[in-house]
């Protein structure tokens, strides 16, 4: 029997992730079918997703503990067959965007993935998305199910950030080895379906299902704003009450300046997307667009 292989979809947040899940989700029985084995969790009311992959966090570091537990979960995903995985957690969580670390977990979680999968990867697919439309998001998604500071006093560590796409992809890259590495910026991504074909070999994009909604879309204005007073006070919410607020709201999207970067600073972090996609083109071992 050939050995297995793994397919990933590294994320990132905020690029439609979800939405490939579902993809994932609406084709499982054709792609399970045709010999895949699949894995993505459940986040985002994704029905059949039953992923819990664990990786270590910041302060965690890479120990065996942690890789034998994402052994077992990868094992008990895979089967043994080809495994297409779908997991924006990879590199770590967008939280740390608020302290001006950009995925500082990244190396100890890609080490912990590689030393628990010990079978070719053979394929690592990631989608970039613009600075300050990453982190406004983030923040924005951050402040739906948890009390956050003002945009405003965070303002200095965004713009301070450790690092960005280059050096985390380089991570990626050399610690994952992939045997191929594609990278595709957010506004070239196209259909999820479309997506997954060009991750998987042998798929049809016009013969797989896209989501039949759309996924994770953001809370308005007046939403978080209520939101925020209501964990402020020190409330805890779970995901339906929050969501029942967020609903309450989802027609008054008149703007309210909850989260946004002023024009000299959207023009600052343009100018650095810019200058770090023409690096990422240009990186060894990465497939770019």
């Amino acid at each position: 029997m050939a050995e297995a292989r793994l397919f990933l979809h590294a994320g990132a947040h905020r690029t439609g992730t979800s939405s490939f899940q579902m993809c994932l989700h609406r084709n499982r029985k054709a792609l399970a079918a045709a010999g895949w084995a699949m894995a993505y969790p459940g986040r985002d009311d994704i029905p059949s997703g039953k992923l819990a992959l664990r990786l270590p966090r910041p302060k965690d570091g890479v120990t065996e503990a942690a890789i034998a537990k994402a052994r077992k979960t990868l094992a008990d995903h895979c089967g043994g067959r080809n495994l297409i995985l779908s997991e924006e957690n990879i590199p770590g969580r967008m939280m740390h965007f608020m302290s001006g670390r950009f995925y500082p977990a990244a190396e100890a979680r890609c080490a912990v993935l590689r030393a628990a999968w010990d079978r070719p990867i053979a394929h690592v697919l990631f989608v970039v998305r613009p600075y300050d439309e990453l982190f406004v998001s983030g923040y924005r998604k951050r402040a739906e199910d948890n009390a956050v500071e003002d945009f405003e006093a965070l303002r200095p560590h965004y713009l301070s950030m450790d690092r960005g796409w280059p050096e985390l992809l380089a991570v990626m890259r050399d610690v994952l080895r992939p045997e191929t590495m594609t990278v595709i910026p957010y506004a070239e991504r196209g259909t999820s379906a479309a997506l997954l074909a060009r991750m998987v070999p042998g798929l049809d994009a016009d013969a797989l299902k896209e989501p039949q909604r759309v996924m994770n879309l953001s809370a308005t204005d007046a939403a978080l704003e209520a939101l925020q007073v209501r964990y402020r006070a020190g409330e805890t919410l779970n995901r339906a009450a929050w969501q029942e607020i967020v609903g309450a709201h989802k027609d008054d999207r008149g703007p309210r300046g909850f989260a946004a970067f002023s024009d000299a600073e959207k023009r600052f972090w343009s100018e650095r997307y810019t200058h770090d996609l023409d690096v990422i083109s240009k990186m060894d071992g990465i497939s770019f667009g």
